[in-house]
């Protein structure tokens, strides 16, 4: 077997495939939860508060900071100071915390689909056998024997 068609038998198997599309749901599902956390809860979250907040420019500085650069992630970052940008870490956070969870909950209502699809499939008919014996056996039940 050449490695081209050992490749192609791998790249073609349903995991693989079904990995790949995983993958490609899943940097998707990312995007629309980052604008979730960045667009929705985040100004709910200001609004609450009563401000505007702006975790990205939430940061400790730690260098000097070059007269005329403004305090915020992208002019320092751009000025090349050296910053620990916890704010941008709590975003991120709280983006992982909201997908786990709908993962989670999307994962639960796929195992109760499962379990039910389990039970439904447990219900099954009796063999031939059973259903002749019981026909035989409500005859025999209903037959009064008399001598």
């Amino acid at each position: 077997m050449s490695m081209v068609s050992e490749f192609k038998e791998f790249a073609l198997k349903g995991n693989v495939m079904d990995l790949a599309v995983g993958v490609i749901i899943g940097g998707a599902f990312a995007t629309i939860t980052k604008s979730l956390v960045d667009d929705i809860i985040m100004p709910i979250v200001a609004f609450i508060v009563g401000g505007e907040i702006n975790f990205k420019n939430m940061l400790l500085v730690l260098g000097d900071v070059p007269n005329g650069v403004a305090m915020t992630y992208d002019a320092l970052k751009e000025a090349g100071v050296p910053v620990l940008a916890y704010g941008s870490f709590i975003t991120v956070l709280i983006n992982f915390l909201i997908l786990a969870f709908i993962i989670f909950m999307m994962v639960r209502v796929v195992n109760k689909m499962r379990r039910t699809e389990a039970v439904e499939e447990a219900v099954v008919e009796p063999s031939e056998e059973v259903q002749l014996l019981r026909e035989i056996s409500a005859k025999l039940s209903n037959t009064h024997i008399v001598k």
